[in-house]
């Protein structure tokens, strides 16, 4: 593997998983350069006052930012595998952490230490790619939400996000239908497919509910 071809690869691992101080400066980019999904997203969970949402793969904390305004009164829950990202969030949110109104997980999609039907809206952004069971994943979302709780799931547009040079390291782009029938066999019924963007290769957001 060559200098270029080494350092792709290791950008490829810190979008994945943010580690160290790469990781934190990574947490800053994904921030900025996710705004407009995560917010899009946020909007389409239709998070209300008072209720209980997770953010899986928070990665840089906007969306916990964002679902903590939404909840006004409730509980926001954020998991992501990256002791980085969590360290970063709890720098970030002392006084939401310390009201018992933000509780982080260290946890993935696939095993969220929540109990079951305790959530209303959850929303997952740019993490699928690092999921590689997305029947469990997705199987393990629809246990914790509660019955009519929305999932939104963010994900690049396979055809964009293959011509990224980064993504040939790691990265599973499935179809936008494969993870819409990932979905329908967990259980959640797709209610609408959302675009972040006007192009052909615009953001996709793909909303369900159980």
């Amino acid at each position: 593997m060559g200098p270029r071809e080494k350092v792709l690869a290791g950008l490829a691992r810190q979008l994945g998983k943010p580690s160290g101080p790469a990781g934190l400066a990574v947490a800053r980019l994904l921030n900025r350069a996710n705004r407009g999904p995560v917010t899009g997203a946020v909007e389409a969970a239709a998070v209300r006052p008072g209720e209980t949402a997770l953010d899986i793969g928070f990665g840089g904390g906007l969306g916990l930012d964002l679902l903590l305004r939404a909840t006004a009164g409730g509980t926001v829950h954020g998991a992501d595998i990256s002791a980085t990202a969590l360290a970063r969030a709890r720098r970030k949110f002392p006084a939401n952490l310390a009201a018992g109104r933000l509780r982080l997980h260290q946890a993935g999609m696939a095993a969220l230490p929540l109990d079951d039907g305790q959530v209303h809206a959850a929303l997952t952004v740019n993490t699928v790619y690092f999921v590689p069971d997305l029947a469990a994943a997705f199987a393990e979302v629809a246990r914790v939400l509660a019955a009519g709780g929305r999932f939104v799931v963010g994900v690049g547009d396979p055809g964009a996000m293959a011509a990224e040079p980064f993504t040939g390291h790691g990265f599973r782009l499935r179809p936008v239908a494969e993870l819409e029938e990932a979905l329908a066999t967990a259980g959640l019924k797709p209610v609408r497919h959302e675009r972040v963007g006007s192009s052909g290769r615009a953001f996709h957001l793909l909303v369900s509910r159980r």
